[in-house]
C-alpha cells in the first residue's frame, strides 16, 4: 500500500512538472517585434506611411518612427499589445490607436508594417518574418599565432 501511494505522488509531481513546463515554454517565449512605417503597396493597394508614428508598449515608448524608419522591441509571450499615436502629417494632429495581436508561435522575429496594419490589410501583408541576412566572408584573414612573449611562431 505504502508503495502504490509514494507511485502515485510520483507521477502526480512528474505531471505538474511536465505541464507547468510546458506552460513556461508557451508563456515565456520570446520575441523581436520589428515596427515598419513604410508605404507599402499590395494587392492593388497603397499603404501610405504617416508623417510619424510613436509606438508605445507596456506604456514605454519604443519607437518613434518618421516615414520609412523601422524600430523595434522585444517581448515575451504570444499576446502583444501596443498604442499606436499617428501623426499623419507635419505639425497635423495625433491620434491614438490601440492594437492587440497574435504573435505566431513559429516566429522569432516579426515584421510589422504599421500603415498596412492600421489600413485594415490582412495579416499575411502587414505582417512577416524577420529573417537577417546571411554574412559572408569575403576574404580570410592571415592569424598571426604567437607565443607567451607575443613572438611571431612559425607554424
Amino acid at each position: 500500500m505504502k508503495k502504490v501511494r509514494s507511485l502515485i505522488a510520483k507521477i502526480i509531481a512528474l505531471a505538474a512538472v511536465i505541464a507547468l513546463a510546458a506552460a513556461m515554454f508557451i508563456i515565456g517565449r520570446g520575441h523581436t517585434v520589428y515596427f515598419d512605417n513604410k508605404t507599402l503597396e499590395a494587392d492593388g493597394t497603397t499603404y501610405k506611411a504617416p508623417y510619424m508614428i510613436q509606438v508605445f508598449v507596456n506604456d514605454e515608448s519604443v519607437a518613434k518612427l518618421k516615414e520609412g524608419d523601422r524600430g523595434m522591441v522585444a517581448t515575451m509571450g504570444q499576446d502583444f499589445r501596443m498604442v499606436l499615436h499617428i501623426t499623419p502629417e507635419k505639425d497635423g494632429k495625433k491620434v491614438g490607436s490601440a492594437v492587440t495581436l497574435k504573435i505566431p508561435y513559429g516566429m522569432d522575429g516579426i515584421i510589422l508594417n504599421l500603415p498596412a496594419l492600421l489600413g485594415g490589410a490582412s495579416e499575411e501583408v502587414y505582417r512577416s518574418e524577420f529573417i537577417p541576412a546571411a554574412v559572408t566572408e569575403s576574404e580570410e584573414e592571415d592569424v598571426v599565432i604567437t607565443d607567451e612573449f607575443e613572438m611571431p611562431m612559425d607554424e
